[in-house]
């Protein structure tokens, strides 16, 4: 386990952080930025933001990252986002990563503690030049994706959530079975 945590973490030195003031803030910034999640921050009952997940692997590969959870605006609890993938896969990257919760109900499945999203997940990415669906994972729980008339890819409530990603470093191949399984705990 400790060989797939050193993995994860290579995909976060392959991204080359700086120092900012709020990690929390620029992420928010970055996701508002595309025309294809702004409207998702005015109507989504809460949100869970994870401005770095480092990922990497070697046929058995893992995942990692700390994130913040808001309702209103304010921040009701922390994150943490841990996955484990078995299958053909090489290299490292690190990513962004958000997750709308639609109404009190997704939110509250969220926020009791232990979420997950299986292999039929997927989420929307919102990487520059890039508007295709990746794979991520979801227990009946993701982003559904559909095109519109110019073929770009847009997004909508899958069960309650919809999910982007923003590529933000690294390369990796990756033809895995995985799954995204999140811990939250409430702010004091």
């Amino acid at each position: 386990m400790k060989i797939l945590l050193h993995w994860a973490l290579l995909g976060v030195a392959l991204v080359g952080l700086t120092a900012h003031a709020d990690p929390y803030q620029d992420t928010v910034d970055t996701f508002k930025s595309s025309p294809q999640v702004v409207h998702f921050f005015q109507s989504a009952y809460g949100y869970a933001i994870f401005p770095t997940i480092g990922k990497g692997g070697i046929g058995i590969g893992g995942a990692y990252g700390k994130g913040r959870v808001y309702r209103n605006g304010q921040m009701t609890g922390g994150a943490t986002m841990t996955q484990l993938s078995i299958g053909f896969q090489l290299g490292g990257q690190a990513f962004s990563e958000i997750i709308f919760f639609e109404n009190k109900r997704s939110f509250d499945d969220f926020t009791e503690g232990n979420f997950e999203f299986g292999a039929q997940a997927s989420a929307v990415a919102i990487t520059a030049g890039a508007n295709a669906k990746i794979g991520t994972t979801g227990m009946a729980a993701g982003a559904s994706g559909v095109s519109d008339k110019a073929g770009k890819q847009t997004a909508m409530y899958n069960a309650g959530v919809a999910v982007f990603t923003h590529a933000k470093g690294g390369l990796m191949y990756e033809a895995a079975l995985s799954g995204q399984k999140f811990s939250y705990e409430p702010a004091n």
